[in-house]
């Protein structure tokens, strides 16, 4: 049961099934245990969204040739990446010391009534206060750093299934 031995489709609609997994995690536990996601969580919501629907798509259409198979993998890739460089920006805040650490900003809603949206994504890239806090861990690790974990992983068998010969 080794997961680079799927067939692309495989591939492809397992990572589509874990990004759902992990989105509706993060929503369980915004709703169930009151953890309120800070801007950095909200945007890593979106990267995960958005890798998902490039997973479901390239694995319903699961194109025959390598060029479609790289092609997909190389579209996948982008919000993996973004994704893991905000989870990395994120567990870089959740580390600071406590004097370090930025001063909390407006809530994302306000932000993004009052700014363009160029102005918003800059300013929730550059963090907040409420973003070093830390109210979750499982076996050690922080919320943000999960999503790093888990957004390496995606990469990692988008570039196995997008790459692989055969």
């Amino acid at each position: 049961m080794n997961p680079s031995r799927w067939s692309f489709r495989s591939q492809c609609l397992a990572g589509f099934a874990a990004c759902v997994a992990l989105v509706g995690f993060a929503i369980f536990s915004q709703f169930q245990w009151g953890l309120q996601p800070c801007p950095l969580c909200i945007f890593q919501r979106i990267a995960f969204a958005a890798l998902g629907v490039v997973l479901l798509v390239a694995g319903l259409h699961a194109p025959r040739g390598a060029g479609g198979r790289m092609a997909y993998g190389l579209v996948a890739l982008v919000p993996a990446l973004v994704g893991a460089g905000i989870a990395a920006r994120h567990v870089w805040l959740t580390h600071l010391p406590a004097d370090e650490v930025p001063a909390c900003g407006p809530p994302l809603s306000f932000m993004m009534e009052a700014n363009p949206l160029t102005d918003v994504i800059r300013q929730v890239l550059t963090g907040s206060g409420e973003c070093a806090n830390v109210d979750w861990t499982f076996l050690g690790l922080s919320m943000p750093a999960w999503s790093l974990l888990w957004f390496i992983l995606l990469a990692l068998l988008v570039l196995s299934a997008a790459f692989r010969r055969g």
